[in-house]
């Protein structure tokens, strides 16, 4: 097996298991604290909106709110412009969250590099999103680049 996908996806399933035992304390699943953190950013976003800031399906963020609205995080609303439009809105609950899971997210990310130095974070942070950047023009290339035998 190639050594960085091999370590890649290693260290990704450590650092998912923190984050979810993190999450979790707050009574959440792992990711319905970035669907809160873009409501957090702007309150009252419709799923497609949520769904594109977080590159996940419209189907798997209308799941997480009902989930979400369920627990008292969030409430569902018509647009009073457009009805047909559904936004989703924090309720006090869902707000109260973004302090302590920003905190559980510093934490993590100090305790997961605190063996790393100033420079060494920098340089991780520069290689993962030149990483990212690579992976997601793989799943999304150009149109002039496309395997033309792909469906």
């Amino acid at each position: 097996m190639p050594e960085f996908l091999d370590l890649h996806g290693k260290t990704s399933k450590a650092v998912r298991a923190v984050a979810e035992a993190a999450v979790r304390r707050h009574g959440l699943h792992l990711g319905q604290d970035h669907l809160l953190a873009v409501l957090w950013r702007q309150d009252g976003r419709t799923p497609g909106e949520v769904a594109a800031a977080l590159n996940v399906t419209t189907a798997n963020v209308v799941k997480a709110a009902t989930r979400m609205a369920t627990a008292g995080l969030l409430t569902r609303r018509r647009d009073d412009r457009d009805n047909r439009l559904v936004r989703l809105w924090l309720t006090d609950a869902g707000r109260a969250l973004q302090e302590p899971i920003e905190r559980e997210r510093r934490l993590i990310e100090e305790r997961v590099t605190a063996d790393l130095t100033p420079d060494e974070r920098r340089h991780l942070l520069s290689a993962l999103t030149k990483i990212h950047d690579s992976a997601s023009a793989l799943l999304n290339p150009p149109a002039d680049r496309r395997d033309p035998a792909a469906p």
